[in-house]
């Protein structure tokens, strides 16, 4: 199947947290505060998904603090964290949903991806990944982990919907 179509099948982006979201680093400060660094455009990004219709989520091996402010920030109501088998709650998501699998788009970047990228409609991962993820991904972004890879991701499937222009007029007036 061609990314086009695959991008117009899509309903629900899910993605991972850690080198995706961010850059992958997990700083901790002298009190083991975890502390960790999300780009702007990113948010932009899930809040223009969102005013389409489209639904966003986050599914993370880690568990964090910061990711549920971060999610709440956003609005973002599907978020599952401290996942050891995230293709399982992958599935449960989509039946939650009623969505078939071409409707999901997965944004990951290491082992722990793999099986939902391997089952996802629209499978994307990062340059920086392992080769067998990219071997595995529809679509690698041009941006790194932290640096815009989810907002990348969202102009691509707008854009192959052909409602990237209807999204931006806003911010032409």
């Amino acid at each position: 199947m061609e990314l086009e179509k695959r991008c117009k099948a899509v309903r629900l982006i899910l993605s991972d947290v850690d080198g995706i979201l961010t850059d992958g680093t997990v700083a901790y400060d002298n009190q083991g505060i975890e502390s960790k660094r999300f780009h702007v455009r990113d948010g932009l990004g899930i809040r223009l998904w969102q005013q389409t219709g489209g639904q966003f989520g986050l599914v993370t091996g880690r568990s964090s603090q910061i990711v549920r402010m971060r999610a709440a920030e956003l609005d973002i109501a599907i978020v599952r964290q401290g996942v050891s088998q995230k293709r399982d709650a992958v599935l449960d998501i989509m039946r939650t949903f009623s969505l078939e699998r071409t409707q999901i788009c997965f944004i990951g970047d290491d082992f722990p991806d793999l099986p939902v990228l391997r089952h996802a409609g629209l499978a994307v991962t990062v340059p920086e990944a392992a080769a067998e993820i990219r071997e595995n991904a529809h679509y690698v972004t041009n941006c790194r982990g932290g640096q815009g890879v989810v907002r990348e991701v969202i102009e691509l499937i707008l854009k192959h919907q052909r409602r990237w222009e209807n999204v931006i007029q806003q911010y032409l007036v």
